[in-house]
């Protein structure tokens, strides 16, 4: 068992921080075995103590929506609203993967940047194109970082490029799904049809069976914007809502999954979310970017639903995901001079969404809890000159000011994760 010591910060509940002042986290097996005050209060002796003085020492940040193959377009077109935006500059950029040495290079600065934020863990759309897929799979396995990482599906309205016939695209998750579902494995296929307004009843239908076949969790897109909405219901006009279309087919809470944006979801689509357990992705950024709109945060955690954080690049243009609690907070704000009864989010919930519950996706995440993997950073914010402020004020001010210049040391599942290298 190895111990660090620094100054403690995690959240069991949304309500309140738990603060250990120059604390110990006894770590085995990539585990936590618990944390304490002094070293002495643990079962068994240390082999190792790690001592990082005066840092702050939080759980890693998890990005529960973010197009990798996107990368390249942050901050482009931020002008547009969603659909234009995809048509005119997304689907071509994707289309570029079908080279596996392109995805190669721009899929290797992705994972960088990744573990630049102290992102150790994500949920990410790659392209139609399997073997770039592959290519995204590898890099997050050389790296050392968690990802379900998902081939998209798509058939219909869409660039000739991206069009992939259901057979195909089914044949081709199923080779993923042999590869790379192991059961311990830190990166893992997903299930990924982009849209409904992407994707055919064939193409859903036939996601739908691979899930429940395999059990394979799955990620897409739910009323994003008003005029996807309007576009769906025409598409499926014997749904209920957008959230009942993928029910459907089996893709709405059947087998684990994750819905990006949620912005519109409200009365019998919600209380389907709640009751499937679907966690929603939320992404502030691009939701303010192209136009959607303000998700009701405050609505989903009085409704029991699961909420994470998502960058959403490139529709976001930030990275961050500790920039992204600072958004959500600001969002949550706007919605509640809107509406009184919903009070704004609180820096304890927001970042309770960002660790424990986005991370209980992949499975005891984001949290210093016994039996909890440990994933965690260590932040060094002396730059940010914290004399004379309680921990708790330190911690605010590095996610409202600070940045990866203040993230000293990286941590995925016990294991200490270095720069991972850059394809030139």
């Amino acid at each position: 068992m190895k111990l660090y010591k620094a100054n403690i910060i995690f959240t069991r509940e949304k309500d309140q921080f738990e603060v250990i002042p120059h604390g110990y986290v006894g770590v085995e097996d990539g585990r936590v075995v618990a944390v304490a005050n002094h070293a002495d209060a643990f079962d068994k002796e240390a082999e190792e103590i790690i001592d990082y003085g005066d840092c702050l020492l939080i759980p890693a940040m998890n990005d529960m929506h973010v197009h990798a193959s996107q990368y390249r377009n942050q901050g482009i077109s931020m002008d547009l609203e969603l659909l234009p935006w995809l048509n005119q500059y997304t689907f071509p950029e994707e289309a570029r993967y079908s080279d596996p040495h392109y995805a190669r290079r721009m899929y290797s600065r992705f994972v960088r940047d990744l573990w630049r934020y102290g992102t150790m863990r994500a949920v990410a759309f790659a392209t139609t194109h399997l073997e770039s897929t592959r290519v995204l799979m590898e890099l997050f396995r050389e790296a050392g970082l968690g990802a379900f990482v998902g081939k998209v599906d798509m058939d219909r309205n869409a660039i000739d490029a991206l069009h992939e016939p259901a057979d195909e695209a089914i044949a081709n998750n199923e080779a993923l799904i042999n590869e790379w579902n192991a059961p311990d494995g830190l990166v893992k296929p997903i299930i990924t049809p982009r849209f409904i307004p992407s994707c055919s009843p064939a193409m859903l239908r036939a996601c739908g069976e691979l899930a429940r076949k395999y059990h394979m969790p799955v990620q897409s897109h739910l009323s994003e914007n008003a005029g996807e909405i309007v576009w769906v219901r025409e598409l499926e006009p014997q749904s209920h809502n957008y959230g009942d279309a993928y029910d459907r087919y089996g893709l709405f809470g059947q087998t684990p999954t994750i819905m990006a944006h949620c912005v519109y979801t409200a009365g019998d689509e919600l209380e389907l979310m709640a009751r499937r357990g679907v966690m929603v992705a939320h992404c502030p950024t691009s939701n303010l970017n192209v136009s959607s709109c303000m998700a009701p945060v405050r609505t989903f955690l009085d409704h029991g639903v699961k909420v994470g954080l998502g960058s959403d690049i490139s529709g976001g243009h930030d990275l961050s995901i500790l920039r992204m609690m600072v958004y959500a907070i600001q969002v949550s704000k706007m919605c509640y001079v809107r509406d009184k009864s919903k009070h704004f989010l609180t820096l304890s919930e927001a970042f309770w969404i960002a660790t424990k519950s986005a991370g209980s996706f992949f499975g005891r995440v984001g949290s210093f809890e016994p039996g909890y993997e440990f994933d965690a950073l260590v932040i060094d914010d002396r730059a940010l000159n914290h004399d004379n402020y309680s921990l708790l004020q330190r911690l605010e001010r590095f996610i409202y000011l600070g940045d990866d210049r203040h993230i000293a040391v990286r941590y995925c599942r016990g294991r200490e994760i270095p720069e991972p290298s850059v394809v030139k």
